[in-house]
């Protein structure tokens, strides 16, 4: 039997590797720093993760590819190219953000948090998460996925004596763990039937399975896409979510709500569109419906969010987040009746690099409130203008962002992007559900959006800014109004290179 791959290209695997590397080089540091010194800890990863995010630079000429076949070059299990280095790009630059969130939480926290353990999970969890979208086999893809969810359960339920993020590291772990056990069955399912687990093979020989095989190859499919669906957080998978991101200390909500969505949906884009594309008709109207429930259920449930109830800011994030993630299925369920496949890939990684953005800007925000204000309300942010003027104008764009109304012009630029997607793929049904549920979300963004201009009760709160969270929100406002600026930019970027 000859040798199963070839020579590495280090370049091209440099991203996740450097993420990893820093994660283990923070592990064994641990043991030597002082406890006066493991701040150092949180900002060597910092710079681990911006060095390893400059990475994707010296890739943006070339589509690279390794761990090939020997005597077929052509297929590979690691392959950078364009969609691979947009979600490197999201999920990195993500965990940056999440990251310099981090240093703030644990300086305030540092008791309860283990600063080691934090940083060596947090990087695991980032190092898994930017080899996903790289990945173009069945094995890989799901060494990847594990090696990004095993580290976020337990940092969900890593502050101690905390009963709240206990159990919600137990929901997040059981419904994860479900998803995967569901995934490999189906993933085995198709293995069986077609004999190989590089995407482009499977794609191939999964048209041409022996008669015998078809009940076992379509049962394998469907196991498959429930799998992802628990972890895109699709209704009716999603129950976890609000629970989860309470529970979880901020930075790590913040980053299951970005990074733990890229997982989920490259995943998801890799199995059905260039693996099973001939399944297109299963997993084409199953996601069509998936999308429609998800971001009803999603927006209703922020909708009916209490301004006055513990952690109720917090919580109207997770369900946006649950509606979002609705959005972001729509152009992958439009793949399956369009012709131009690619097209609709690229208006998905567009919406999420958008999302990613804002949506992060206002986890920095929900973070700094959350200093002063331990149960986060959404009443606590009343009058925010008038104690922090920018704080309070940074996080209105934000919103405004996410509902898709000027000034946030890349929030609308990304929906009209994704609702374009449905209607040329002949899914008007869905660009109505679509349009009915942005008009719900702005019933709840403008709510929140009106009570930071009103008036405070009482003295108005003065939130002081440390360095990292003043970094983290100035690195996402000025991303935000940049593409507001252009946000044509973004499409020339998300391009993917699948077919």
């Amino acid at each position: 039997m000859s040798s199963l791959v070839q020579s590495v290209d280090w370049l091209a695997i440099a991203p996740p590797t450097i993420t990893a590397v820093v994660g283990l080089v923070v592990l064994v540091a641990d043991l030597f720093v002082s406890e006066t010194r493991k701040p150092l800890l949180g900002w060597l990863s910092v710079a681990g993760l911006a060095a390893a995010t400059l990475m994707l630079l010296p890739l943006l000429d070339a589509d690279r590819s390794t761990f090939c076949l020997v005597g077929d070059e052509g297929v590979c299990s690691y392959t950078a190219d364009r969609f691979t280095l947009a979600i490197q790009f999201l999920v990195l630059g993500g965990a940056l953000l999440a990251a310099l969130l981090s240093v703030t939480a644990l300086k305030d926290d540092s008791k309860r948090l283990p600063e080691g353990e934090y940083w060596f999970l947090f990087l695991s969890s980032a190092a898994g998460a930017a080899l996903l979208p790289a990945s173009r086999d069945l094995a890989t893809l799901v060494v990847a996925l594990e090696v990004a969810s095993l580290p976020a359960f337990a940092l969900v339920g890593l502050r101690h004596g905390d009963r709240k993020s206990s159990e919600a590291a137990l929901k997040f772990f059981l419904s994860s763990v479900t998803a995967t056990a569901v995934s490999l069955l189906g993933i085995s399912f198709v293995y069986a039937a077609t004999g190989t687990l590089h995407l482009t093979l499977v794609a191939e020989r999964v048209q041409n399975v022996d008669g015998q095989l078809h009940t076992l190859t379509q049962t394998g499919v469907v196991l498959t896409l429930v799998g992802f669906a628990f972890k895109t957080a699709a209704v009716p998978f999603h129950f976890w979510v609000p629970d989860t991101y309470v529970g979880a200390p901020l930075p790590i909500a913040a980053y299951l709500s970005v990074i733990g969505k890229a997982v989920g949906f490259s995943g998801l884009i890799l199995v059905t569109v260039v693996a099973l594309p001939s399944y297109a008709h299963v997993w084409g109207p199953a996601l069509a419906a998936l999308a429609a429930l998800t971001m009803t259920v999603g927006n209703v449930g922020a909708l009916a969010q209490q301004a006055a109830r513990a952690y109720s800011a917090v919580r109207l994030l997770a369900w946006s987040s649950v509606g979002q993630a609705g959005y972001l299925l729509v152009p992958i369920a439009a793949a399956a009746y369009s012709g131009d496949a690619e097209k609709s890939i690229g208006s998905t990684v567009a919406y999420a690099l958008m999302y990613g953005a804002v949506n992060l800007g206002a986890f920095a925000v929900a973070a700094l409130v959350g200093r002063a204000h331990r149960l986060n309300r959404v009443a606590d942010y009343r009058g925010l203008y008038a104690a922090s003027p920018l704080t309070a104008l940074l996080l209105g764009f934000f919103l405004l962002c996410l509902a898709g109304l000027p000034p946030g012009i890349i929030g609308l630029f990304a929906k009209v992007t994704v609702f374009s997607a449905a209607v040329d793929a002949g899914l008007g049904w869905l660009a109505v559900v679509m349009a009915v549920n942005v008009v719900i979300a702005l019933v709840y963004y403008l709510r929140w959006t009106a009570l930071l201009f009103r008036a405070p009760e009482g003295e108005p709160m003065k939130h002081r800014l440390p360095a990292p969270l003043t970094a983290a929100l100035a690195l996402t406002g000025v991303l935000g109004i940049a593409l507001s600026g252009a946000p044509q930019l973004v499409l020339r970027f998300t391009g993917t290179g699948l077919f």
